[in-house]
């Protein structure tokens, strides 16, 4: 099964309270709003998935909590592209310096700005090509360094700018290069 989208009469768009406010009601939905103003329903993941993703979170969360470089989020974080789309990557870091600069206000809403990294680990519901489109679309807003994760094919695709994208089959393990400095992705566990 693949996200559900709805489309949306042209002339309906969003603002980014009225998005807030949909997603507030509908709670149990996990929504995203695409750049061309559909809404993407998501489909929740299974064990396998959440306990995959629940290992990378922790992972990332211990290497910022040591270093202290930047913030780190999990897959209910909404962040505002500067294309107009709100996506919610699996996992996601912020520097800090770009983080120093948001208002408080910008904090508690969707982050304005797009991550300065980004995981999406495919999930038996998601569509590969649709999780593919996406990690190109951070790229084309700013990431600096995006990981799909594929643990069915235990298959990685990196993303970084100018840059066409790297294949890894089958990787032990993925380095967070000068992005996330020092930071080693244990791979085993998700591919377990």
């Amino acid at each position: 099964m693949t996200a559900l989208t709805l489309q949306l009469p042209s002339h309906l768009k969003f603002t980014d309270e009225e998005f807030e406010q949909i997603v507030a009601v509908n709670q149990e939905l996990r929504l995203e709003l695409t750049a061309e103003g559909e809404l993407v329903i998501m489909s929740p993941t299974g064990g396998e998935t959440g306990n995959r993703n629940f290992d990378l979170l922790g992972q990332l969360w211990l290497w910022n909590s040591q270093n202290n470089l930047g913030k780190a989020f999990d897959s209910s974080t909404g962040f505002k592209l500067p294309n107009g789309a709100t996506r919610s990557p699996d996992a996601s870091w912020v520097k800090m310096e770009r983080w120093d600069i948001l208002t408080s206000q910008q904090r508690k809403k969707y982050l304005p700005l797009c991550p300065d990294f980004a995981v999406e680990l495919v999930s038996e519901t998601d569509d590969v090509e649709d999780t593919q489109a996406k990690m190109l679309e951070y790229l084309a807003n700013g990431l600096q360094l995006g990981w799909l994760i594929n643990p069915k094919e235990k298959l990685v695709i990196i993303y970084r700018p100018h840059q066409a994208p790297q294949v890894l089959q089958s990787p032990t393990s993925l380095s967070g290069e000068n992005v996330l400095p020092g930071f080693i992705l244990n791979l085993q566990p998700i591919f377990a």
